[in-house]
């Protein structure tokens, strides 16, 4: 059966692609003359399942969608608190290309050209080359493949790289910049000048909103608390002087580029990204940007959009006569989905106010995917409550979501009898009346 997802990205696309508003970034000669009609939109899920439509795998230059990942690899080789002692994480409500400078003197945030300089001269190494070296593994590791460079887009930056130069001598001058200008500048116009895809992109962004492992190989490049606060920086500084219009609109992490790009991650959800090279006032891809709205808007992406998880995580609650086995009749509670403290609560709320009068109650977890370590205590707590009653337990867990270690870990060995299936329960049920125990 074909997949739905590819005619819906194709219709987002189709919905958009006739604005022709925007301009190219004319202040870079080379991408003055691009081709200004491409338009391509991607999204990663995080088994590393990419699915894509349009110009999604045409190459352009990464520009500043490569400052979000500069920065998470600075903190990985520095440590925060190093990186933060050169660069603000506050909005500057300027221009990308403005000197924006708090009180200390550091650049206002790393998602600005005075932020990224600074970012790109905390990256290891002593010369350009070197630093840039490491950037490219990194991105590379980020995207799943081996990127390369645009070297005319590179020497065409490097040819106009006046004002970013006069950044760098102001920020060095202040001690805000760890490296020589011309190293920081060199290197960060490098890193602008990667060559990337959309569905790069979206794998990338997959990378972040899987809390830093790569979807397609696995590899962790960053640990879970880098990747949340890069995603909180690119949430408030990350689209620029538009910011604010953004996380009104589409409320998802991201980061642009003048080159077309954006670059989204939907925490535990999905990558995506878009592409189109005209660009708005802000320096934002017209096309990008709506296509953006468009997907955050139809799979339900927006962070202060509440889902409604907690009152869907008892899927099934039954404490009548009608479940009878070898167990006897039972009170059955079958749970699902994710499992944190919200649903938790609603799980733990709902188990204690049924009125159970049977003696046996069993915990389905079969069609739960993960449970957070405070929902596993919460539920530990309400089977203790049962157990103090007199009744006894049964966890069916197929997947191993609330072990026998866990159980044992929470006092309850002995207590609770878990089993991977109905027919097990029934099983160890029948054992234990074979011996003379409680089933």
């Amino acid at each position: 059966m074909r997949s739905p997802i590819q005619p819906y990205l194709r219709n987002v696309l189709d919905g958009i692609a006739e604005r022709r508003d925007g301009a190219l970034a004319d202040y870079i000669p080379e991408l003055a003359g691009v081709d200004p009609e491409p338009f391509g939109v991607a999204i990663a899920m995080l088994d590393g399942q990419t699915y894509a439509a349009g110009d999604a795998d045409l190459p352009f230059t990464i520009q500043s969608v490569a400052k979000a990942f500069t920065y998470a690899l600075a903190i990985r080789e520095r440590g925060l608190d190093q990186v933060l002692e050169h660069i603000g994480i506050e909005p500057s409500g300027d221009a990308f290309n403005r000197i924006s400078v708090d009180e200390r003197g550091r650049p206002a945030n790393p998602m600005i050209n005075a932020g990224a300089i600074a970012t790109f001269a905390l990256v290891p190494g002593e010369t350009a080359a070197e630093k840039f070296s490491a950037v490219l593994g990194f991105l590379s590791a980020c995207a799943g493949r081996t990127l390369t460079v645009d070297e005319s887009i590179c020497a065409s930056e490097w040819g106009a790289a006046y004002r970013n130069l006069g950044i760098a001598n102001i920020l060095r001058a202040g001690d805000a910049l760890a490296a020589e200008p011309a190293v920081a500048v060199e290197g960060y116009i490098r890193q602008s000048s990667v060559l990337v895809t959309t569905r790069d992109l979206a794998v990338m962004g997959a990378t972040l909103a899987s809390g830093g492992v790569q979807p397609v190989t696995r590899e962790r490049v960053i640990d879970e608390e880098i990747a949340g606060h890069v995603l909180s920086v690119m949430t408030t500084c990350g689209m620029y002087d538009a910011a604010g219009d953004w996380v009104s609109a589409v409320g998802i992490p991201a980061k642009s580029g003048v080159g077309g790009g954006i670059v989204g991650a939907s925490p535990g959800r999905i990558g995506l990204a878009a592409f189109s090279p005209r660009l708005d006032r802000h320096g934002n891809s017209v096309r990008a940007v709506a296509a953006c709205e468009r997907l955050s808007r139809d799979l339900g992406l927006h962070l202060m959009r509440i889902p409604e998880v907690g009152h869907l995580a008892v899927r099934e609650a039954i404490t009548n006569t009608s479940v009878e086995n070898d167990i006897g009749n039972a009170a059955y509670f079958r749970l699902q989905g994710t499992i944190d403290f919200v649903a938790a609560e609603t799980v733990v709320r709902r188990m204690s106010s049924e009125s159970v009068s049977e003696r046996y109650v069993v915990v389905d977890l079969s069609e739960v995917v993960e449970a957070k370590a405070v929902a596993l205590l919460m539920l530990s707590e309400v089977l203790g409550a049962f157990c103090s009653e007199g009744k006894y337990l049964y966890v069916i867990d197929p997947s191993g979501i609330y072990s026998a270690d866990d159980i044992d870990a929470h006092g309850l060995a002995g207590r609770v009898q878990h089993v991977a299936s109905w027919q097990e329960g029934e099983r160890v049920a029948r054992e234990r009346t074979e011996r003379g125990l409680e089933p």
